[in-house]
């Protein structure tokens, strides 16, 4: 067999054998391993053929796997036919490059395969240059490793740098260019977004976010009539959408769907994604949508709070939703979900059950939200009329003397900077008033 081709990283269509390495001391069901990487490499468009699964404590500093099961490996990629071998761990350049030489087999990890994915998923201009800046920054340190046909031609020592140094530095450069550039267009990209998200102050904002293929999309189908589209495939979606959404004796709010995550997100796919995530980080409610009838929906809990917490989310803070509650085999395992998180709420986005209640507990937490304040200022402070017409409804007018008195509804997180532009601020119906130490700026 030739060496390995590394010009393609598509692994659509090809035979895979997938491995994993597990630690003797983890919790994970080994009956399941292997389940959310097969999900993974169909969601790619190949086929699993085979599965080879390790325990020990450290993965081998040289294959990640040991080198009787790198024999192991050899022996069930000849009987299977396999093309592709796909490690359900994040590899360095030099493992990759090892286990390719020593099975004279294309090997790829898991975040190759989640940008493989994306890529191929990404619609619009946003989604395409994040997904490009994600990938060049996964595969720079890996060019060495795409260049094997130019070994032999290298320079010797006192010879100079020989043909294949050369354009393995020229093609290094290539890419820092396109890096530099990705940034600069995706900066402008942020900044682009977060004025636009900035600009709905005025309304209020939710979002869903949640573990990949936990079924945001069919939800926010169908509490709004929107059209986004649905697929039972891993990070179906990747751009954002947002939609009008109608809550019962409140009102309407801006409701957004955003990008899954998923175990062990590439660190690289997190940063690109930033402009994408604001969403997320800038909404006044998250809905974290679970798939309660998942075996490992606590798990999946855990790493979306995780990935909120790395792009600055209070994880606390959301409603959990538990959706997929007519796929739930066993009741049993829903109502042991439901009593660990007894604030959750349970909903089938597809038999469109839950609603009422899913719509009552948002109206509810956005109303604890707000501050029905009285409040005073000068008439000549235009200062508190742009405050309160880009941040509050104003529900009443009236002036006396030299002051002017608004009844008004507004935020609590914005209504520190009544005060700070000097205003005085009290609650309409007699209680404390309380305000947010670190509000927005104004």
């Amino acid at each position: 067999m030739g060496e390995p081709q590394r010009d393609k990283l598509k692994v659509e269509s090809r035979k895979c054998v997938i491995v994993s390495v597990i630690d003797p001391l983890s919790d994970q069901d080994r009956d399941k391993a292997f389940d959310e990487m097969e999900g993974l490499i169909t969601t790619a468009g190949s086929e699993v053929v085979g599965t080879l699964m390790q325990v020990r404590n450290k993965p081998d500093s040289a294959t990640y796997i040991g080198k009787g099961k790198v024999l192991e490996l050899k022996e069930l990629i000849g009987a299977t036919g396999a093309d592709l071998i796909a490690f359900d761990a994040h590899l360095s350049p030099s493992q990759g490059k090892h286990l390719e030489e020593a099975t004279k087999t294309q090997v790829v990890d898991r975040s190759e395969i989640i940008l493989d994915i994306f890529a191929t998923h990404a619609r619009s201009h946003e989604s395409k240059l994040q997904v490009e800046l994600a990938q060049l920054l996964y595969l720079r340190p890996r060019l060495t490793r795409m260049w094997t046909h130019l070994e032999r031609i290298t320079g010797g020592i006192g010879s100079g740098k020989g043909p294949g140094e050369k354009q393995l530095e020229t093609d290094r450069r290539l890419v820092d260019r396109r890096i530099s550039e990705l940034k600069r267009r995706l900066n402008e990209v942020i900044d682009r977004r977060e004025r636009q998200v900035a600009s709905r102050n005025r309304h209020m904002t939710v979002s869903l976010v949640g573990y990949t293929n936990a079924g945001k999309s069919t939800l926010m189908n169908a509490l709004t009539g929107a059209d986004v589209y649905i697929a039972d495939k891993l990070f179906a979606t990747l751009d954002t959408r947002t939609r009008k959404w109608t809550l019962p004796n409140y009102g309407s709010v801006l409701l957004s769907d955003t990008v899954g995550f998923i175990r062990n997100l590439p660190h690289h796919l997190v940063a690109s994604f930033k402009s994408t995530l604001a969403e997320a980080r800038h909404a006044d409610l998250l809905l974290h949508v679970v798939d309660s009838s998942h075996p490992e929906a606590v798990k999946q809990i855990e790493t979306v709070s995780q990935v909120l917490e790395e792009i600055g989310v209070d994880s606390d803070d959301p409603i959990l939703v538990l959706n997929k509650i007519d796929a739930v085999e066993d009741r049993a395992k829903l109502d042991v979900l439901r009593a660990r998180f007894p604030n959750s709420v349970t909903v089938s986005a597809r038999e469109k059950t839950g609603f009422e209640k899913l719509q009552n507990a948002v109206s509810q937490r956005i109303a604890d939200g707000f501050l029905d304040a009285r409040v005073t200022a000068s008439a000549g402070n235009g200062k508190v009329f742009a405050y309160l017409s880009e941040h509050a409804e104003v529900m009443n007018t009236e002036y006396e003397d030299s002051s002017v008195v608004y009844q008004c509804r507004i935020p609590r997180r914005f209504a520190l900077g009544l005060t700070q532009a000097g205003a005085d601020v009290m609650s309409l119906d007699g209680t404390p008033l309380t305000l947010v130490d670190e509000p927005d700026e104004w």
